[in-house]
């Protein structure tokens, strides 16, 4: 179903809230809003994500650890069941924990109402450190979660290099912290992109030569800077197509959470990957907090790791194979949005709420008509 024809934002500004359809963009909704001192409460990576999508996968941010994911900021969600019926469902209740990160599979998604949170600025106050290694990358993260709404570090997976990175931590800037500029700016910025005859850029030799070039910028003592809203959430957004620089080939993105405690479990998965012939293009590594998302969320407290990887590689398969099971093995957990190759055996122990799901999930849809490539692949609904 392409519901972006179903556009449509609705703002209380008196509450705080906003409603829309679920074919709206978040960056639809961000030009609406922050020209008047709001932002959203939680932002994946990319402001191309729908409403409906964002509550489908129950997406999550740099402040996880503080906020949680989308679904906690809902307020109801209306959505059309698999026997045609439509419907409200509100927090608290087995159809919203069960369509909160249900992958689109209890119901069309038509709208939604969620809070939003208020801004003096359209710019961003970021704090950053760089680390020599995995274990002081780790160290900083925990640290600007103490004081810090957001923060995120990219991580350096290129053989040998101990996985270094660079840590960002960040809070909205208040007026007083941008003086003389623009308080509260349009945010839709302009993109450039490769061409489409754009053969594959991104190899070993480049991601090497790319990751030492940006970890030697980074400041060694810890720097403060502003950072515009776009420029620190959606950096990849001002590249059109950057998908591109992959090669016809494409590329896969890998994220898992292990829980707290499962510390050395992602120092072996990171140790594998980088390890891999497959070069790691991007990793970035965020801590996440509270779970109170819905049956089939993704979020729990932990660690999360994605990285980008160009597909080619016939060993590939075999290496995300083993990092599954270490991340099974751990309590942890892939996640369904990116998922394109995850064994069904291995989704369902990773998913412990999947059984309560499918119940509540029945009665919505008794003739099965909501189908996924992704569901009948790892067996969600049989």
């Amino acid at each position: 179903m392409d519901m972006t024809s179903m556009s449509g934002v609705w703002i209380d500004t008196t509450r705080g809230s906003v409603t829309a359809r679920a074919g709206t963009s978040l960056g639809t909704i961000l030009d609406t809003i922050v020209p008047g001192g709001w932002f959203l409460p939680v932002t994946p990576g990319t402001r191309h994500v729908t409403v409906g999508g964002a509550i489908a996968a129950d997406v999550h941010g740099k402040n996880h650890h503080r906020d949680g994911s989308f679904g906690q900021h809902l307020e109801t969600l209306d959505l059309i069941t698999g026997d045609g019926s439509p419907m409200t469902a509100k927090p608290a209740t087995d159809i919203f924990d069960a369509t909160v990160g249900g992958m689109g599979l209890t119901g069309i998604i038509t709208k939604a109402a969620f809070r939003l949170i208020p801004i003096e600025t359209s710019w961003m106050s970021v704090s950053t450190v760089k680390a020599d290694d995995l274990d002081s990358v780790m160290l900083a993260l925990v640290d600007a979660d103490r004081w810090s709404r957001y923060s995120v570090a990219w991580v350096d997976l290129s053989p040998s290099v101990r996985g270094r990175g660079i840590v960002d931590a960040a809070e909205h800037a208040t007026l007083a912290e941008t003086s003389g500029k623009p308080r509260l700016r349009e945010f839709t910025e302009a993109v450039v992109g490769p061409p489409r005859w754009m053969t594959r850029v991104v190899t070993d030799l480049s991601v090497r030569t790319f990751n030492q070039a940006w970890f030697s910028m980074a400041p060694r003592r810890e720097t403060r800077k502003l950072h515009r809203l776009s420029s620190f959430f959606y950096p990849l957004d001002r590249v059109s197509n950057w998908n591109r620089l992959y090669g016809r080939n494409g590329f896969l993105q890998y994220q898992f959470v292990v829980p707290d405690g499962e510390e050395d479990t992602l120092r072996e998965v990171a140790r594998t990957l980088a390890s891999s012939p497959t070069p790691v293009a991007l990793a970035v590594l965020k801590r996440m907090g509270s779970s109170r998302g819905g049956m089939m969320s993704f979020p729990m407290p932990g660690w999360t790791l994605a990285v980008d990887m160009p597909l080619g590689d016939p060993e590939l398969a075999a290496t995300l194979d083993r990092c599954d099971r270490m991340v099974q093995a751990a309590g942890g957990r892939v996640y369904l949005a990116k998922d394109s190759r995850l064994r069904s055996d291995v989704a369902h122990d990773m998913y412990p709420r999947l059984k309560r799901w499918r119940e509540v999930r029945a009665r919505l849809d008794p003739e099965d008509r909501l189908r996924s490539n992704l569901s009948e692949r790892l067996r969600l609904t049989s």
